[in-house]
């Protein structure tokens, strides 16, 4: 298992999981939070590439609706669509 696909379990069961349990319907994923979640030092590119990738929408069962901010940066926002 990559790091990448170490962040995408992650934010699947931590929080994806959880919100599709609740109910919502959208949900927002700041990049910073998942990487000091996980204890990450200096991977923000690497969390903000598997937030932002296909892959990710297709395991999770979400679709991305919108980016903002720095793209590799703590505070890209993720605002993602649960299916």
């Amino acid at each position: 298992m990559t790091h990448a696909d170490d962040v995408r379990q992650y934010c699947t069961d931590n929080l994806i999981a959880p919100a599709r349990k609740r109910g919502e319907k959208q949900i927002i994923i700041r990049a910073g939070d998942v990487h000091s979640a996980m204890g990450y030092t200096n991977r923000m590119p690497l969390v903000c590439a598997a937030l932002g990738a296909k892959k990710f929408e297709a395991s999770a069962g979400v679709e991305r609706l919108s980016l903002t901010g720095p793209t590799n940066g703590a505070n890209a926002i993720f605002t993602f669509l649960i299916k």
